[in-house]
This record gives C-alpha cells, structure tokens and sequence, in this order.
C-alpha cells in the first residue's frame, strides 16, 4: 500500500516545511497566502494564449481563465478545479499546473476561481464548478475550444469538485463529459479510514487539518451527507465518464480515494487508477516548477496520456 519512507525528493520537501505552523492552527487569509507562496512561479511556462474571462456565476461575477497550446484551434477542454480545502488556492496558485497540462496534452484548460468558504460555504463552489462546466459547453466555441471533447479534473478538493460535477452532469442531463480526472480526491464523509491513522501526522497535511478545511466548508454536519459534498455516498455511480484516479501512500485521503476507484468500477465505469506508493498529498501539482519532482512529472505524463485517449 506503502512504501517504507516516501520518495526521497519529497522527504527533503517534507523537511523543508516541517517547522512551519499546521493549516489548522492559522487564520484563513494565511493558509491563503502560504498557498499561494509555496506553488508560486516567477517565470511561468510559457502556452499559446491565455484568456481572463469573467462569467456569470450563480453567486455572481466568476472569474475563469482559458489556457491555449500553440497549434491550430478548436482544442479539446479540459475545466480544472483546483485544490486548497475549498478554502484556499486560486487561478494564480494553480496557474503553472494548467500550463503544464495544456502543453502536455496539447489541449485547452479552463480554471475556475469558484468560491471559497468560509465566506461562501457548501455549495457555493459546487455550483460554481458545474455553472462554469455549462459555460464552457455552451459558450466554449466561441474561444477556440472544441466542446465535443470535454473532460473536468481536480486536484484534491478540485478532485471532489470533478467528481461531483460528473455526477451533476449526468443527473441533471447536463453537459457531455468525455472523462474525468481525480487526482487524491476528499470522497467521503466517513473519516474512519486506514489511511487516515497511518499517515495523518507528518506528511504535508494531517488530520486535523483536514478536520479544519471541513469545519470552514460546511455549515452544518448534515450537508457532510450530502452526495454532492462526498461522492463516495451515492447509491448509483454508473453511467458515470470514464475516470482517471490518482492516490498516494502516504496521503490521509488515500483509502477514500482506492474505495471511489473500486466504487466506479463495479458500477462498469472504466477507471484507470494510479497509486504512486511513495509519495504525499498534493504531490502531481509539484511536477511543476520550481519541484519537477520525479514521481510527480511520472504522474503528470500518465494523466496526460489518459486525458490525450479520451479526447482525441
């Protein structure tokens, strides 16, 4: 499930930072500026075109941006929900990521900057997410993408985000959503996992922690239930896009995620599930600079070649 000691480029990360306060002993605004901070690029990947566009979402002006590889237009899509506990990240903190994405795959990436709780709980940025997924079906077009091909992908509460507007989608007959992509995706409500015990101290982000993101994103315990706020939950999972599932070994979220892959699977949806077994949460977004991580750049080319099958 695990191996020994995680990859050594991650373990001198992991000392890196270990002396810096946890996410659940700070205010909000400075688990926001560490976010930022620690995935910041001072001279980003360079893309085609990259598009600020501002949408009207369901609590307001949505802020997206449209990444554009080099080549000739329309390109497949893909929405990116990023991470941050749904209560921090931004366009900005992932911005280097869905470069790495468009250039990789050769396709268009759409960021959304859906809200974030405390300020704006459960489910203000699942409606955000999927508002935005409408957008782009309907209006997509219009900025050189072929909406025909669409895929979502998230990393970690992105992960959730992804998942969830698959799930939306095909409730609500909504848009055509050729694949998803789930990278260490928060599933479940059930915090009685494996993986929670033996990796929820000293390995980037603890128990706690998590416990934290979950108290700022939901109001009330009761939407915790909610099979939009964990997947895991819903009773029918078929008909469902293909999935690609990312976990690591020494995530807290690895267990929820095996089980969502195993879940997917005996509903008949195809999964290919990735378990890097020696590598911590959040690890795919540090394939970009300034990490380059070796783990993370093997898992980025993997989802790339699944993202590139499903849409070309």
């Amino acid at each position: 499930m695990r191996a020994q000691e995680p990859h050594p480029q991650l373990q001198a990360f992991m000392e890196e930072t270990e002396d810096a306060p946890a996410f659940h002993e700070l205010p909000v605004e400075e688990v926001r500026a560490i976010t930022a901070d620690v995935f910041s690029v001072e001279e980003p990947e360079s893309v085609g075109e990259v598009i600020n566009e501002t949408i009207d979402g369901p609590g307001g002006d949505l802020d997206v941006r449209i990444y554009l590889p080099e080549g000739d237009q329309p390109f497949p899509v893909t929405m990116f929900f990023h991470g941050g506990g749904f209560v921090s990240g931004s366009l900005d903190s992932h911005d280097e990521f869905c470069r790495r994405i468009a250039n990789t795959v050769d396709i268009g990436v759409v960021a959304v900057e859906y809200r974030l709780a405390p300020e704006h709980p459960f489910p203000a940025a699942v409606e955000d997410a999927y508002a935005a997924t409408e957008w782009v079906a309907e209006s997509g077009s219009e900025y050189g993408l072929d909406t025909d091909n669409l895929a979502v992908a998230g990393d970690s509460a992105g992960g959730n985000l992804a998942a969830v507007v698959s799930q939306m989608a095909r409730d609500r007959n909504g848009p055509s959503i050729a694949h998803q992509v789930l990278l260490y995706p928060p599933v479940s409500a059930d915090q009685d996992w494996d993986s929670m015990e033996e990796n929820g101290q000293g390995y980037f982000i603890t128990t706690e922690d998590l416990a934290w993101f979950d108290d700022k994103y939901f109001e009330d315990e009761i939407d915790q239930m909610n099979v939009y706020a964990s997947p895991l939950l819903t009773a029918d999972l078929s008909d469902l896009p293909p999935a690609t599932l990312v976990t690591g070994g020494f995530d807290p979220l690895r267990d929820e995620g095996i089980a969502y892959a195993e879940r997917l699977k005996e509903a008949g949806v195809e999964v290919s599930h990735y378990h890097y077994d020696d590598v911590i949460h959040a690890f795919v977004q540090m394939a970009a600079a300034p990490f380059e991580f070796d783990p993370s750049q093997e898992a980025l080319a993997d989802i790339g070649a699944d993202l590139e099958s499903a849409l070309k």
